[in-house]
């Protein structure tokens, strides 16, 4: 089977780019698998990526950021996405081309307005499988509509938690589209596990206000004023860099706090602390999470939606503390700092419960969704209902409720197009 991923930029760093490598390197095992990516701004990718797994840019901004066809506004992405304006109408034909001309017998968008061009404009032979690495609640009222209507072509959507999926199957009526939660994976350490006696705190992300990195800093005040000893090692890079690094000043945490920066891979950076830890507002599955168990730390975290709840199970494998706390996150980490056996013991259950977020059970799930979705597009029919993994399925509502959802999204394609001429 040849399976090609359609990803905004695999030369950045991010959640998305990180797990959709991951996949493709562990289907790489047993099919040809490509990544293409929309735009590229460097050389070559901040991550490493299994040479059996090819990679093409479509858009290299090094030498056509001023193309005149990029200096106009895209008209198949939607406008409502996120990312809007760094598409244009060259990322349109580009991405036009690339879906008309494809060989994949799979291809699998990883961001809405990707999964829109995936919807509208891959010719028949293609199964379309749209990815959500955020969730359905997290965007706009325009974005969802625009999502609504041109979903219902795709052949199967997958979201990375059970949560979003049910919020999908509930609100958005995809008729014959297969919905379900398909999580991310982290593959095998290739380090030996922390043993948990670094008295070390990790936490790893972008450093934007949703993840609050303020509230843990505020919070690891406490642990800092009875253990000086321990230190917060926090490693990203984002627009909040500064504003942080002035809190560290203000709470005189400058021997205990360290703003680390951006580390590809992370993996012998989890195994230097003894504890993970997360704050986030809102995340929408919780990669670092997953990461540092798989390190055989246990994860500190606020129990936001909708990732974190199902991932750790709280004072097994870590602990989860209400959104926003300061004083339960501050008494969460304290709890593990004090006790010197509680943290290895949750350590070596972290260690043991995120093998299901190993590559091989993910993969396996995947892999099945697929193979049914080829069979039943070349037998012209919804894909068959069914369980796979940790995932449920929306059931199939009828054949003629997908024609009539494939003939309006053709008919919007036509709009398009004849608004671009």
């Amino acid at each position: 089977m040849k399976i090609s991923f359609l990803l905004h930029n695999a030369y950045g760093i991010g959640g998305t780019i990180t797990t959709t490598f991951n996949l493709a390197q562990a289907l790489a095992e047993r099919h040809d698998v490509e990544i293409v990516s929309v735009l590229r701004h460097r050389e070559h990718p901040n991550f490493t990526l299994d040479p059996r797994v090819s990679l093409r840019p479509l858009v290299d901004l090094r030498k056509e950021k001023e193309h005149a066809s990029h200096l106009r506004p895209a008209k198949v992405f939607p406008r409502a996405e996120y990312r809007y304006g760094q598409y244009s109408e060259l990322t349109d034909q580009r991405i036009g081309e690339c879906l008309a001309g494809t060989d994949a017998d799979v291809v699998i968008g990883t961001r809405p307005g990707l999964n829109v061009h995936l919807a509208l404009q891959a010719p028949p032979h293609v199964v379309r499988i749209g990815q959500e690495h955020l969730t359905l609640d997290n965007h706009p009222p325009r974005l969802r509509t625009a999502l609504r209507r041109a979903y219902r072509r795709l052949d199967a959507l997958t979201t990375v938690t059970e949560a979003d999926a049910a919020a999908y199957r509930r609100k958005m009526r995809l008729p014959g589209v297969r919905v379900e939660a398909l999580p991310n994976s982290v593959p095998d350490p290739a380090l030996p596990a922390a043993d948990g006696t670094a008295k070390v705190i990790v936490a790893a992300g972008r450093l934007v206000p949703v993840k609050r990195y303020d509230l843990l800093i505020e919070a690891f005040a406490m642990v800092a004023a009875e253990h000086p000893d321990w230190q917060l090692r926090i490693y990203g890079k984002g627009e909040q860099h500064d504003r942080l690094r002035q809190l560290i000043t203000d709470l005189r945490l400058w021997n205990n706090v360290f703003l680390m920066g951006a580390a590809a891979p992370m993996e012998a950076e989890w195994v230097k602390g003894s504890i993970g830890a997360a704050a986030s507002n809102f995340e929408p599955f919780g990669m670092t999470i997953v990461e540092a168990m798989r390190c055989g730390l246990p994860v500190v975290s606020t129990d936001c939606p909708y990732g974190p709840g199902e991932i750790i199970q709280d004072g097994v494998d870590g602990r989860l503390v209400p959104v926003g706390d300061r004083d339960a996150l501050g008494a969460a980490l304290l709890e593990l700092v004090r006790d010197d056996e509680l943290r290895r013991r949750t350590g070596r259950a972290a260690l043991e419960n995120a093998r299901r977020f190993a590559p091989g059970p993910v993969v396996e799930q995947a892999e099945r969704l697929f193979a049914e979705a080829v069979s039943a597009r070349r037998e012209g029919r919804p894909v068959a209902r069914g369980r796979t993994g940790v995932g449920r399925v929306l059931i199939s509502q009828g054949f003629a409720a997908r024609d009539a959802a494939y003939s309006a999204a053709s008919g919007a394609l036509r709009m398009v197009r004849k608004g671009q001429r």
